[in-house]
């Protein structure tokens, strides 16, 4: 009981860092949606509004988690983070970064395709998927319980993975802007890659603009993997026609 307070005060800290991080990566990203796709957005001012306070939810159900373990790091050692870079062979560093992207490709893609069971779906999924067209500040707009089953992921792989503290705030880069520029209603990424190999097994907007439209596809987060080898992978989606199939429905 007399770590209580710490804890408390860590998982506090973990989740204003969380929302601040939401704040400043889609507030870059919708501004340089402005920038590059002006009016994009227009007519979707309390769509943002909403978007932003679930957001700002979901920040809060993420630092919990992630404050607990970084009390148990810092205090205790409990966690494999570690932030010597010879505690593990250097080529570790690269394929722990994959394995946590994988792992959490894994559980997001299992998870995300049971919420589309239509119980599951009307209780938990329908307030992310109420974003018609989704926009760059979309990405955490999660109900509490949705949000729950994704702050539990890396939290736990920290326990299972060794993984280097530089590596894991790579792991929680990539994962901030992906999930922010799957969702944003353009394509950020170069034409190459999206539409050459390495496209074939990446996610972006492209990919996930279609599972907005069409919800009975492509589940995954970063990887095509599960969704190829569950035949759930649709291919890409295309923009113009998407978000006007979506302004005209709502």
């Amino acid at each position: 009981m007399a770590a209580l307070p710490s804890i408390l005060f860590a998982a506090v800290v973990m989740s204003l860092i969380v929302g601040l991080r939401y704040l400043a990566a889609s507030g870059g990203f919708a501004f340089a949606t402005r920038l590059k796709r002006p009016g994009l957005y227009a007519g979707q001012r309390r769509q943002i509004v909403r978007e932003i306070g679930w957001s700002l939810a979901s920040a809060a159900i993420y630092g919990v988690p992630a404050g607990i373990v970084a009390w148990g790091w810092r205090a205790h050692g409990w966690t494999r983070i570690y932030t010597d870079p010879q505690a593990y062979p250097l080529w570790w560093m690269p394929l722990s970064l994959l394995a946590y992207l994988f792992a959490h490709d894994t559980w997001f893609y299992w998870t995300h395709r049971a919420m589309h069971a239509p119980r599951l779906f009307r209780v938990m999924h329908a307030v992310h998927h109420a974003s018609r067209p989704p926009t760059a500040w979309a990405a955490m707009s999660f109900h509490p319980l949705e949000a729950l089953t994704g702050a539990i992921v890396i939290p736990a792989l920290v326990f299972v993975i060794p993984i280097h503290v530089a590596m894991l705030g790579t792991v929680l880069t990539i994962m901030t802007v992906m999930g922010v520029t799957n969702h944003m209603g353009w394509e950020a990424f170069p034409r190459g890659l999206v539409y050459g190999p390495a496209g074939r097994w990446l996610i972006t907007a492209s990919h996930h603009q279609r599972h907005h439209r069409d919800y009975r596809c492509n589940y995954g987060l970063y990887f095509r993997i599960w969704d190829r080898i569950c035949a759930t992978d649709q291919g890409l989606g295309t923009f113009d026609a998407a978000t006007q199939h979506e302004r005209r429905s709502t």
